[in-house]
């Protein structure tokens, strides 16, 4: 038995994946963390609540409550404070990041972590396919409002939270909103992609602005595959998630590579690239092209409506 349990014991350690290493303080910094009331984004904001303050951008405010007084009594931190965000409507999104910039002089950190997985065919208050609207279009539109305040705070990172699943992604710019064709997976893989693709895209333009050294950067990541309530729409998962558990991560397990992406010292000048288990990792190669992430990008900016050069 001792060597089952050895075996579990490193069968376990490989699931765990990379671990967050740098002991970095956010002394007198702000970080903003959507979807921080559970899972992955409640342990990053744990974290990282231990270092400085943070802004638990969340939809549903009493779960945000809940959450934010747990970490404020775990670590003892009073800077963790609960906004309103609801990512399924521009309104809101507005509304948050009018909020913040009228109450917050700097912005050092941005972790767009908040996401839907396969829900069934829905809308957002504007119109977007639910997937895309949330995990793309919402971050999109948030991460332009505060960017003013990011680069003045620089040296300011963004780090964008998105998937294995872009690999079996595509942007089907003939059907955005799955209006001809739906498959919820699908949608959710499409989505994970644009946020590699938007990563890709606002580190280029973010270099092309600055001659001296990156002082602002954007990154995106893999989680790894984590036992969280993300699946929550769907049935067959939640029976797989927990028939498997063994083989999934642990939300704080989880939380590492966002982690270091917002705070390893070693990452000061790295921009535009992609992360899992707190090392580079493979991207695909639709997650590559530069044309795609262009259009992408005007096309972002024509359904929301912004002018971002």
């Amino acid at each position: 038995t001792s060597s089952l349990t050895a075996a579990g014991l490193s069968r376990r350690r490989y699931v765990a994946g990379g671990q967050c290493k740098s002991t970095a303080k956010l002394e007198g910094k702000v970080v903003i963390i959507t979807g921080a009331n559970t899972g992955i984004g409640k342990e990053t904001a744990r974290d990282l609540a231990r270092r400085g303050k943070v802004i638990v951008a969340c939809r549903d405010i009493a779960k945000a409550e809940a959450a934010a007084s747990e970490i404020r009594a775990e670590t003892g931190n009073q800077q963790v404070i609960v906004k309103k965000l609801d990512l399924a409507d521009t309104k809101s999104i507005r509304e948050f990041a009018e909020k913040f910039l009228a109450e917050e002089k700097e912005l050092h950190i941005l972790i767009n972590n908040a996401g839907v997985m396969l829900c069934p065919y829905s809308k957002t208050a504007d119109g977007f396919e639910m997937h895309l609207g949330v995990n793309h279009l919402g971050h999109f539109l948030l991460t332009f409002l505060l960017l003013e305040r990011l680069k003045q705070s620089a040296p300011a990172r963004i780090v964008n939270v998105s998937s294995l699943a872009h690999h079996g992604g595509r942007i089907r710019f003939h059907d955005l909103h799955g209006e001809k064709s739906y498959n919820r997976g699908l949608a959710y893989c499409h989505s994970k992609l644009a946020n590699v693709l938007f990563t890709r895209e606002l580190a280029r333009r973010l270099q092309g602005k600055s001659h001296r050294r990156v002082e602002f950067t954007a990154n995106a990541l893999h989680p790894g595959s984590v036992h969280s309530e993300l699946v929550r729409h769907s049935f067959v998962m939640m029976w797989l998630w927990k028939i498997f558990s063994f083989f999934l991560k642990t939300p704080w397990e989880g939380a590492q590579t966002s982690v270091y992406c917002a705070v390893a010292e070693e990452l000061d000048s790295v921009t535009g690239q992609y992360f899992s288990d707190c090392q580079p990792a493979y991207v695909s190669p639709r997650g590559r092209d530069d044309e795609t992430a262009k259009k992408l990008w005007s096309v972002s900016c024509e359904l929301l409506g912004i002018q971002w050069d």
